[in-house]
């Protein structure tokens, strides 16, 4: 899968999604991962890409000659394949686990970046597909909330965990909080590993792992448990 960042800050997108296991994904050809620096594309011999908004108002808007360009240039890069472009902004989709399962489907997936007070609304009109956000907060830039996005899909592409599961079992992608876990050694200040863990009995590690997800997710996420009860009482 290839993902297109279309940003300001291009060296801030290399910085998070260039180590640990994105890293080796893309090092191993699995995703690929561009970042372009929007500012490139410029026509202003400044490389200025912002502009006063028309109607007065606080802050400066990023301008839509250099976003269009970079994107035209983006997508002749792409070439085939099913393509959709998003932009990152808090009147979007909320962004969860289910949103990232769609946009895994997509072998080219295109972020937009906004910045200062955000985009000329023409911009979007003419090449967004959709707003997503990552939740109801306001950052500084897209640039974070991009590298969410690129994070999650790509964890759920065939070959970038090491195994299937580790995707399907983990919290929130089984539609419970994820239980209680320990390693070594068996005590910890006075604290011992649960004797259940240590018993080597499978079926009842497996049974006490799902009460312990089932108490914290009705816990703390009363709304995620409702829904599972729900969802398995039809099953």
């Amino acid at each position: 899968m290839r993902f297109d960042i279309l940003t300001l800050f291009p060296e801030l997108i290399s910085s998070v999604l260039g180590e640990s296991i994105i890293g080796r994904a893309q090092k191993s050809g699995i995703i690929s991962v561009y970042a372009h620096n929007i500012r490139d594309y410029s026509a202003n011999k400044h490389r200025k890409v912002d502009d006063t908004p028309y109607g007065g108002g606080k802050g400066m808007l990023m301008a839509t000659q250099p976003i269009y360009d970079c994107y035209c240039d983006v997508k002749r890069m792409q070439g085939e394949g099913k393509s959709k472009t998003v932009y990152m902004s808090p009147r979007g989709r909320i962004f969860d686990h289910s949103v990232a399962k769609e946009l895994s489907q997509y072998d080219n997936l295109t972020i937009l970046c906004g910045h200062y007070e955000g985009i000329d609304q023409r911009i979007i009109d003419e090449i967004v597909d959709e707003e997503i956000s990552i939740g109801d907060y306001v950052l500084t830039g897209g640039e974070l909330p991009a590298c969410i996005i690129v994070d999650a899909v790509s964890r759920l592409i065939d070959g970038v965990l090491s195994d299937e599961i580790c995707h399907e079992d983990e919290s929130i992608a089984s539609g419970l909080l994820e239980y209680p876990q320990y390693t070594r050694p068996p005590v910890f200040n006075g604290k011992e590993v649960p004797e259940i863990l240590l018993s080597g009995h499978h079926a009842n590690i497996d049974k006490w792992r799902l009460e312990r997800s089932l108490e914290l997710t009705k816990e703390r996420r009363p709304d995620l448990y409702e829904k599972y009860m729900r969802d398995h009482s039809k099953a």
